[in-house]
């Protein structure tokens, strides 16, 4: 795929060094006129879910997509489903493997079991309006960085199938495929995308671990429900999460 395929209405902003490409979003959000992928080669001060840091070394892929939507939050909310399908079309349209790629729930991309990439969603706004909406994703292109958490999922690279490709060419599937599957969510709603995020869905049917600060709740993994909670079967009955993180 070429920048020649690059979906109509998408800016595109290629940065050799930035903190975070989710800081620069934020930066450049109000002077941006629609829908704008800002790609980063560097990061110095990449993060990732609640404030932890992110690893992004040389070659792999950082960006983050800036939208100004008008939907309420909740529904807002749910393009975190939305990137994660068009993040799994990407990277199987660069291996040419469907298999070995699934989707952890909330936001994150498994290879063969290991975490390969993550999605995290910040917002700017006040009440029930959004200013703006941005999805910051990165993906172990080229290495897998180190860990030291035992309890994480173990980090893995995309070069690990033996593809080789380059962040400014991994954008332009992204990029592509995150068009088709806005296009889907803006006139069909969550359902479609539900669907097909559970047709892709990682241990559906297993028994996880979901962890909250306050709690840990441990049930088969049953569904994930209209809202994007996960629907975890328990002893005590069907338990409902708005936000954790997921333990296998």
């Amino acid at each position: 795929m070429s920048s020649s395929d690059w979906p109509h209405g998408y800016a595109r902003i290629v940065l050799e060094e930035t903190d975070s490409t989710n800081a620069e979003a934020a930066r450049r959000a109000a002077s941006l006129a629609g829908p704008a992928w800002i790609l980063a080669h560097r990061q110095t001060e990449a993060r990732g879910r609640r404030g932890r840091p992110w690893e992004s070394p040389t070659g792999n892929f950082a960006a983050t997509l800036v939208l100004h939507p008008t939907e309420p939050p909740e529904q807002v909310a749910l393009r975190s489903f939305v990137a994660a399908l068009a993040l799994h079309e990407a990277c199987v349209a660069v291996t040419g493997r469907p298999e070995g790629f699934s989707l952890k729930w909330p936001n994150d991309v498994l290879l063969n079991g290991g975490k390969l990439a993550g999605i995290l969603l910040e917002s700017l706004g006040q009440g029930p309006r959004l200013d703006h909406l941005a999805i910051g994703i990165g993906v172990n292109l080229a290495q897998a960085p180190q860990v030291e958490d035992p309890k994480a999922l173990r980090p893995v690279a995309l070069a690990e199938t033996g593809a080789v490709v380059a962040p400014e060419e991994f954008l332009n599937h992204l990029a592509s495929a995150y068009a088709a599957w806005e296009i889907r969510f803006t006139g069909f709603g969550f359902a479609p995308i539900r669907e097909a995020w559970l047709a892709r869905a990682a241990r559906l049917g297993d028994t996880i671990t979901a962890r909250t600060m306050r709690e840990e709740t441990t049930g088969t993994f049953e569904t994930v429900d209209n809202s994007g909670a996960l629907v975890l079967s328990t002893p005590k009955g069907r338990v409902a999460i708005q936000a954790a993180d997921v333990f296998f």
